[in-house]
């Protein structure tokens, strides 16, 4: 990428965050994540693109964690085609707001689109283009499975470092919300976060994480207002 005005990027939003709400810490006039990263992105200078009928898309996961491989292959397939058309095949980076939606994609999909993860995406993209200006004091990270699967918790790390001062890396191996499963089954949530709150600063009142059903237990759990690292980039460079 050359000057600001090359900056080109197509954005997929994943349907979770479509489709759910904010958590209950968050003011009533704060945006939905969708809407904040689409004005962030801009702020960074880039042209964002859309895929067309974006609402009846999906990264399939939800299928393929419950076994309806057919499903999972068809909402993929169908993904991956809209999103090749977006980029002008695989002309611009695509961009994930959740890392497992990523880590799905990365799996199914060809080798011709460029899909980048959410904390990629932030660290080498975006935050080149912005400028940190109130850091904040402390706060607390956690890497999702799919952080860890494909290697990006040191490039979490570093991303949370540039926007706090003191960051704490959550250790856990899963926090146990499991897509869906932390709705059906709260004690699966209950037990992988069991260690949660010790390992939290006293003086810390948020947390930040790249997937937004893991965030809900996360927020239950700890009982402090776990959201998208999206929100922590965009307050620290506003």
């Amino acid at each position: 990428m050359n000057t600001t005005s090359d900056l080109k990027v197509v954005y997929f939003p994943s349907c979770i965050n479509r489709s759910m709400g904010k958590n209950r810490f968050q003011d009533s006039d704060d945006l939905q994540l969708t809407e904040l990263t689409h004005r962030l992105l801009l702020r960074a200078g880039f042209t964002i693109i859309y895929p067309e009928s974006i609402d009846t898309h999906c990264c399939g996961m939800p299928f393929s964690s419950k076994g309806f491989a057919e499903a999972n292959q068809e909402q993929s397939d169908a993904l991956e085609k809209e999103l090749l058309k977006a980029s002008e095949n695989g002309k611009y980076p695509v961009l994930y707001d959740m890392s497992p939606c990523f880590y799905h994609s990365k799996e199914e999909f060809s080798k011709t689109l460029k899909i980048v993860d959410p904390i990629e995406f932030m660290l080498d993209y975006v935050m080149p283009h912005l400028t940190v200006k109130n850091k904040k004091d402390t706060i607390s990270v956690f890497p999702v499975c799919s952080v860890k699967k494909i290697g990006k918790i040191e490039q979490l790390l570093a991303l949370s470092q540039l926007c706090a001062n003191k960051v704490t890396m959550i250790d856990s191996n899963c926090c146990g919300f499991a897509g869906d499963r932390g709705f059906l089954i709260p004690e699966l949530n209950e037990h992988g976060l069991r260690e949660l709150k010790a390992q939290i600063p006293t003086n810390c009142t948020e947390g930040f994480s790249t997937s937004r059903t893991c965030e809900i237990g996360l927020e239950k759990m700890s009982g402090i207002d776990f959201k998208s690292i999206f929100y922590l980039i965009e307050e620290v460079t506003r």
